[in-house]
């Protein structure tokens, strides 16, 4: 039962960590607009007044004829659901679709984006294809940058398999690095002639990876060409390194208590709190000591915990001994020196000796002069 206990305590822990987290890092500029409908806007995005956020490319565009309001980058139509400070954008997109009847094509919605700032990211996204007679590609919106793709075949529904992306109704492939725009192209061998009793589209779309589960009944839903599915983007501060954003100060975006860190997909760089701090670090005095004592309760029982600055450490009462953790070995008490006889008894034979020596010295003295005293 112990365990149990001690994992559950564990898990509400990190999950009040957090919260907590959440709440103190999504900081919007002093007398800013802190979110739009559920979503939180963290400096340097910002809302409302074009001072609430760092440069152009992060503005967001509060609609409020939705309800609840909706988040757009800029003035385009690309719906924001979350903004991290880690230096991600969690968007919505359509997807993109390719059906047939009888009588061949009915619809075709091919999908497209270009972004001025913020790359697609390589890392997070996965371009996915369903259909059972289908070819889709994804490449920039000229042609001539990069071009990838996928194909998916199945003759018969009973040979697709649920949560399976393997080439089988649906296929996975990797994003390029640093791409900021895509066009979602289809094609298909027999205009899905073959296979319309069970699938009459082909689907392609730039997804967050991990965010779909393909489901056979994709295959043959009317609805799924009318979803919005999630697609992660990358952010960064500017075009320049972190060493040469340090040589303009006044420019510079990471505030006290913060690391620069080098982008890794294109240009720029991004800020982050020190070990030990927590919040925004793109506003001055964003990022705040965490008090460790408090949140984390590291130290034993007896111990006493000191908080510093981005540190803590524990120390144990007079008396006792050990290093203070909880996960080390705590604090005990000291233990009781034993006995020494034997320097003792080297004092008392000391004293014996000194008197014995006394003693004798004086004998001769006083027979000495005794002696002298005798007549000759």
């Amino acid at each position: 039962m112990a365990p149990r206990c001690m994992l559950k305590e564990i898990a509400l822990f990190a999950v009040t960590l957090a919260v907590v987290a959440i709440s103190v890092a999504a900081q919007a500029k002093a007398g800013c607009q802190s979110s739009c409908g559920n979503i939180s806007i963290p400096y340097p995005f910002g809302t409302g007044n074009t001072d609430c956020n760092i440069s152009r490319n992060f503005f967001i565009r509060c609609n409020t004829t939705f309800n609840p309001p909706k988040a757009f980058l800029t003035t385009s139509e690309i719906e924001v659901v979350h903004i991290s400070l880690d230096g991600y954008l969690r968007i919505n997109k359509s997807i993109g679709y390719d059906c047939y009847n009888s009588t061949g094509r009915s619809s075709y919605s091919d999908k497209w984006m270009n972004l001025a700032k913020f790359p697609i990211s390589h890392t997070r996204n996965k371009f996915t294809a369903i259909g059972c007679d289908t070819y889709a590609y994804v490449q920039d919106n000229q042609g001539d940058t990069y071009s990838t793709g996928c194909l998916t075949f199945c003759n018969n529904i009973a040979d697709v398999i649920n949560g399976s992306c393997s080439g089988i109704g649906c296929c996975q492939t990797a994003i390029p690095k640093g791409v900021k725009s895509y066009h979602v192209t289809f094609n298909s061998s027999n205009n899905h002639s073959k296979i319309l009793g069970f699938n009459p589209c082909s689907y392609g779309f730039v997804l967050e990876d991990g965010a779909y589960n393909f489901s056979v009944s994709d295959l043959y839903s009317d609805d799924f060409r009318h979803k919005k599915l999630p697609m992660i983007l990358d952010w960064t501060i500017g075009f320049q390194t972190c060493t040469e954003a340090k040589m303009d100060p006044q420019n510079y975006a990471c505030k006290q208590n913060s690391a620069c860190i080098d982008a890794e997909n294109g240009p720029g760089y991004l800020c982050k709190c020190l070990d030990g701090f927590q919040g925004n670090p793109y506003l001055t005095n964003g990022c705040q000591d965490i008090d460790e004592c408090e949140r984390r309760k590291p130290c034993s029982g007896s111990a006493t915990c000191h908080n510093a600055a981005g540190s803590y450490s524990c120390s144990c009462p007079e008396g006792f001994e050990g290093d203070g953790w909880k996960n080390g070995t705590g604090c005990s008490l000291q233990a009781k020196p034993r006995r020494q006889r034997f320097p003792i008894l080297v004092v008392s034979l000391g004293v014996g000796i000194s008197l014995v020596s006394s003693l004798l010295c004086s004998s001769w003295l006083y027979l000495g002069l005794k002696q002298r005293k005798l007549p000759n």
